[in-house]
């Protein structure tokens, strides 16, 4: 893994090989220019995949991106602890009225209800499953961090000029589900809508 110290180190390194080469002007044979000149190319294409990365706005990943999918990851959680808590809460009700109904009955309710108790452990999983998606966006966004702290001396100045704001990722939902406190409260929805008639 690289650190911000290996990009220090490589600059030095290119500084004296430059200087070098710079002091065998006219010395060097074919062979050496050859190898000269693929030397150049490979600093060209550090500089260029630098630059590219720089231009991932991986400030944008970071500040942004990965914050609003841990919380819309959040909110998923909780409507479906609040869906199940409902769901759970009927399945109550039912049992409550078994004793009201007929043998028959009573027992297909048992089952039913039994059978609902079952599925309701989807939101555990879910919840499980959650949380290990959360924890490898947030590896991701330390990496990003890694990447920037590498490559942020130079090829930030390049990627400001090189990619606009508004290019990094499509909005593929833009008006998806909003998390609680975003989103348009209902009444203002009705009052939209009856606007219309």
């Amino acid at each position: 893994m690289s650190t911000p110290e290996d990009g220090v180190q490589a600059a030095r390194i290119e500084a004296v090989v430059r200087t070098v080469l710079a002091s065998l002007d006219g010395d060097l044979t074919s062979k050496e220019m050859v190898m000269l000149g693929e030397l150049e190319e490979l600093g060209r294409t550090i500089r260029r995949a630098k630059s590219e990365i720089a231009a991932l706005r991986v400030d944008d990943i970071k500040d942004s991106h990965i914050p609003n999918a841990t919380d819309e990851l959040d909110a998923i959680v909780a409507h479906t602890a609040a869906a199940t808590n409902e769901i759970l809460d009927c399945c109550e009700v039912l049992e409550v009225m078994q004793p009201r109904v007929g043998e028959t009955e009573a027992e297909l309710l048992r089952q039913v209800t039994t059978r609902v108790y079952e599925a309701c452990s989807f939101q555990d999983i879910t919840g499980q499953r959650i949380a290990k998606v959360v924890s490898a966006l947030h590896a991701i966004e330390r990496r990003v961090s890694l990447v920037l702290e590498t490559f942020a001396a130079d090829g930030g100045r390049l990627a400001d000029e090189m990619a606009p704001a508004d290019a990094v990722l499509p909005v593929v939902l833009e008006n998806g589900p909003q998390l609680p406190g975003v989103a348009m409260p209902q009444a203002e929805i009705d009052r939209l809508l009856a606007s219309f008639d």
